[in-house]
């Protein structure tokens, strides 16, 4: 129920945001006619087509998308006659003669209210239908919540109707809107006669809104205008909810428990995930330090396709330990800014009776790979036991949701303690010190670790003076993408970087085939443009399918980086990739300020997925 009522609150919040526009002119065209015989079955059906879209394209693959890229043609078109038959009706009446029952019955339901008819409740719906096929709601913390609980779980009654409880958040926004809107139309029909000219002027909007759709800009343009402050409002309204007690069985909240997940990744179906990065000061636990909540039992590791630095662990052999699990990607860069304070637990605290396991769940399909897995772990230098979860056994039977994430079981087995996300640091550790004292180990130190002295991309954040969030190039959780016509899915197209960027807008430049996951570079040169405000810039690349190493160089505003380069390039913005993984690219040195990041390949064949920055 808790979720339930989140996902709604995240869906109310949606007409706050520019993803609401390319559909405001479809449901004002109905302020005219009887809310629950017009306006309320559009609103139904456009609900129910977006949860039921939203599913597929959570749970299935590429297929799903095509798909709705041909339902969104059709529905264009279907709207595109509708607004005509509100600017032209004279017209439409001609045109409409030789089209099917359902048309006519459209076109007349559309004028309805002029001759004195009721208007029909499944015409409205037919259009709410078509409307839902349109809407791409801005995919904020929330909507990420579900979208990962869905790609987690599967299809299933708990999925949709959190994804059904988000569309009827936004369609009660828009319904207050609307009668809200009915009241003014209806005041302006008496005081002015302006009738026919608002109809008509409901009809040019429409058709303006058919027009920016047609040509993406509902993607492209929309897509820009900053979402920070809803996107702030549903962050608040998750680290609200999420961080009361996590449920007796041991986790997070889920997608099938009053469901959900949070957002920055996906397993292989694409849907996204998150990865964390919540950060708070250390903390200290107050004297004497309080009782642990029992969150649930530590799940058994046997769903591991492969262990690393050890043989698989059973609880027997677990048993009488602190065991601390951190779920991990290598790739994930809030993982990464963990892994110092992890190591040094795992090195401080191994005598006492800590055992640390790192449970790696990947994000992208290349950190399924286990040879990448272990190059990683071996240049990480991590020496703990490192469990490859890459059917997600481990990550769902901790009801996880994010990356990183960490949870302590007691030498009992049950878990204790969880942390989500960066941050609290000292108030982790403290909770490992009490565990193993419980545990009856006479040498627990009570210093605290000290990992300040960190370079590259495991240095800690500048969360101070970071304005630019994670950024995926995949078509399926793409945002702020600027170059003129959009993302073509699936296909080779050739791109143009937009001319002026404003913050957090990006785009690309050559010939690229984009996918769900990534972007590959078809012919060189080619090239990445971010208008970024952070001290740095990290950008997940990998060469191309015959391993070839790619050549790259990386301007900023223009000109070589210099003494703001990253650990994975020269002064002069040279750089090659070489392997699947993040790269650092820029570390500015001086004051932060919005900048003009470029980056251009030299040769074919490069992956690019996603930007993270700190």
């Amino acid at each position: 129920m808790l979720l339930i009522i989140l996902a709604y609150l995240g869906g109310a919040l949606t007409i706050l945001s520019p993803c609401i526009l390319p559909v405001l002119p479809f449901v004002f065209s109905r302020t005219d006619q009887p809310f629950v015989r017009s306006g309320l079955p559009l609103l139904v059906g456009m609900g129910l087509t977006f949860a039921a879209v939203a599913t597929l394209a959570a749970v299935g693959g590429s297929w799903v998308v095509q798909a709705n890229q041909y339902g969104r043609w059709v529905a264009i078109a279907l709207l595109a006659v509708f607004g005509v038959t509100l600017l032209f009706p004279a017209l439409a009446e001609h045109l409409t003669r030789p089209l099917v029952a359902i048309g006519d019955r459209l076109s007349q339901s559309a004028q309805s209210g002029q001759g004195g008819d009721r208007p029909r409740i499944s015409s409205s719906f037919l259009l709410g239908i078509a409307t839902g096929l349109l809407w791409a709601p801005c995919a904020g913390p929330i909507l990420g919540l579900l979208l990962t609980g869905a790609a987690l779980h599967g299809a299933n009654v708990g999925t949709t109707l959190l994804l059904l409880a988000y569309a009827a958040g936004a369609a009660t926004s828009l319904a207050v809107a609307l009668l809200i809107g009915g009241k003014v139309f209806a005041a302006m029909k008496r005081s002015l006669g302006a009738g026919e000219w608002i109809r008509r002027a409901l009809g040019a909007a429409m058709l303006c809104g058919v027009v920016a759709i047609a040509l993406g800009l509902d993607t492209s343009v929309l897509a820009q205008v900053s979402t920070i402050a809803t996107a702030g409002i549903e962050q608040k309204l998750v680290d609200h909810l999420s961080s009361k007690p996590a449920p007796a069985n041991g986790g997070a909240m889920t997608a099938n428990d009053t469901d959900s997940a949070t957002a920055n990744g996906a397993p292989s179906n694409g849907a996204a995930m998150t990865q964390v990065a919540q950060i708070s000061q250390p903390t200290s636990l107050p004297s004497p330090q309080p009782a642990l909540p029992i969150e649930g039992a530590l799940p058994p590791l046997s769903g591991a396709v492969q262990w690393l630095n050890t043989a698989p662990l059973t609880p027997q052999e677990l048993r009488g330990k602190v065991v601390l699990l951190d779920v991990w990607t290598y790739s994930c860069i809030n993982c990464l800014r963990t892994l110092p304070y992890v190591k040094a637990w795992a090195q401080k605290y191994r005598d006492a009776g800590l055992v640390v396991i790192g449970v790696h769940a990947p994000e992208f399909a290349f950190e399924r790979n286990v040879d990448n897995v272990k190059r990683a772990v071996h240049d990480l230098g991590i020496d703990y036991p490192v469990a490859i979860d890459n059917n997600y056994a481990i990550w769902r039977a901790l009801d996880n949701q994010y990356w990183p994430a960490d949870y302590l079981a007691d030498a009992q087995g049950r878990i204790r303690y969880h942390q989500f996300g960066e941050g609290d640091y000292a108030h982790t550790e403290q909770v490992i010190q009490q565990l193993l004292a419980q545990a009856g180990s006479k040498s627990v130190a009570t210093s605290l670790v000290s990992t300040t002295d960190q370079n590259g991309v495991q240095a800690a954040i500048d969360g101070a003076d970071m304005r630019s969030p994670e950024t995926y190039i995949g078509y399926a959780r793409a945002e702020n993408f600027a170059s003129p016509g959009g993302e073509a899915a699936d296909k080779s197209h050739a791109y143009s970087a937009p001319a002026t960027p404003t913050l957090n807008q990006w785009g690309l430049a050559g010939t690229w085939k984009v996918d769900q996951e990534h972007a590959t570079l078809g012919q060189e040169p080619g090239s990445i443009v971010y208008r970024f405000h952070a001290r740095d810039l990290h950008l997940v690349l990998g060469p191309g399918k015959d391993g070839k190493p790619v050549r790259f160089r990386v301007s900023i505003d223009g000109a070589a980086p210099g003494q703001n380069h990253g650990t994975d390039i020269a002064a002069d913005g040279s750089g090659t990739v070489t392997d699947q993984r993040l790269y650092q690219l820029v570390r500015q040195s001086g004051k932060v300020v919005d900048h003009t990041f470029t980056i251009e390949f030299l040769d074919p064949g490069v992956q690019a997925f996603a930007f993270t920055f700190g």
